[in-house]
């Protein structure tokens, strides 16, 4: 079986695994149709993703087909399309009890803490696999993806009408941009990359995209009649930028950091507390994230067309991959294609 695996940071290489053994009880045989690639594995690719062992197959935004079905399985078929949602966790800890599965105390995610996607064939569990007879095999690998923003949002409970700043227009960013639209909120986007910050207009008609290099704060007060955003979401996993988004919150508003870095952040307290400021962070995503999101694109009020700006496939992907990490390949999503 055709496999790819990140030996070290920057070494990729095609190798020949065997095929998966049949399903055991509660788990599925799927082929991997499509892996979308995201800022995980470019961090993986270049040695700063935390929580990262070597070597490691990685992949874990998948659109799949379900080849078997181990015993005891129901809700899946052979032949269903589905995404693949990829947290592992145990059920039994204090997370995973109150339905935060999503930070198990013991959680794996596929092509981080074990091997992901990159190959033909895995085995899953049953129960972490979402059909959909509607959409193709290129939205359901990107599930995962808006499953990241889709969380936040619903975490943050952004409200109707709220002023809400997402800083970060890369893939997690415009997940999180989707989500907040769909609630109805006033958005504002803050991203450097005049590229993104005019895809963002022109794709998703959003009027007020900033500069963080333009004075945002004078920005903001200006969009805001001077009241700033209640609801701020850093997607870009810049420590700089993820400690100066204090400085962008609303009195009485919060903060919520999708994107992590490998350190510390820090604030200064008095003015935290001054303004009684929420800090929230979010991580991965739930079962739920999945199912509402699969629906919402079904219904046509998520649309994944313009996401995918470049191609490749998997026996190619040690050659591609290197020149998908530069600025200026432009990259917004990359799908991996599995004949």
């Amino acid at each position: 079986m055709q496999t790819v695996i990140l030996n070290k940071p920057g070494v990729f290489e095609l190798i020949d695994r065997p095929e998966p053994a049949s399903p055991g009880p509660g788990e599925a045989l799927v082929r991997i149709a499509r892996i979308g690639v995201c800022g995980t594995d470019y961090h993986a690719f270049r040695g700063r993703q935390p929580f990262f062992t070597y070597p490691r197959v990685l992949g874990h935004e998948l659109g799949v087909e379900v080849m078997a079905v181990g015993a005891g399985v129901g809700g899946i078929a052979v032949g269903d399309r589905c995404a693949v949602e990829p947290y592992l966790n145990c059920g039994v800890c204090i997370a995973c009890r109150n339905g935060k599965t999503n930070c198990c105390t013991q959680l794996k995610v596929l092509g981080v803490h074990v091997d992901g996607g990159m190959c033909k064939s895995l085995i899953v569990p049953a129960r972490k696999l979402h059909p959909s007879s509607k959409l193709s095999l290129d939205q359901l690998a990107l599930v995962e993806t808006l499953g990241i923003g889709a969380h936040a949002v619903e975490r943050a409970q952004v409200k109707k009408d709220e002023w809400v700043l997402v800083i970060g227009a890369g893939p997690i960013g415009l997940a999180a941009v989707q989500f907040v639209q769909a609630a109805g909120a006033k958005l504002i986007v803050m991203e450097p990359n005049v590229s993104r910050a005019d895809f963002c207009r022109r794709q998703f008609r959003i009027e007020h995209v900033i500069s963080p290099n333009d004075s945002p704060v004078d920005r903001l007060r200006e969009i805001t009649g001077e009241e700033m955003p209640t609801a701020v979401f850093d997607a870009t996993g810049n420590s700089q930028s993820m400690m100066g988004a204090f400085n962008l919150v609303a009195h009485g508003g919060r903060l919520i950091f999708i994107g992590l870095f490998i350190g510390d952040v820090t604030f200064h307290d008095p003015d935290f507390h001054r303004r009684e400021l929420t800090l929230l962070s979010s991580r991965n995503a739930l079962g739920s994230d999945f199912k509402r999101i699969i629906q919402l694109i079904e219904a046509g009020i998520v649309d994944t067309a313009p996401w995918i700006t470049h191609r490749g496939h998997l026996m190619h992907t040690p050659d591609i991959f290197p020149a998908w990490t530069k600025p200026e390949a432009g990259v917004l999503k990359a799908i991996i294609e599995v004949d």
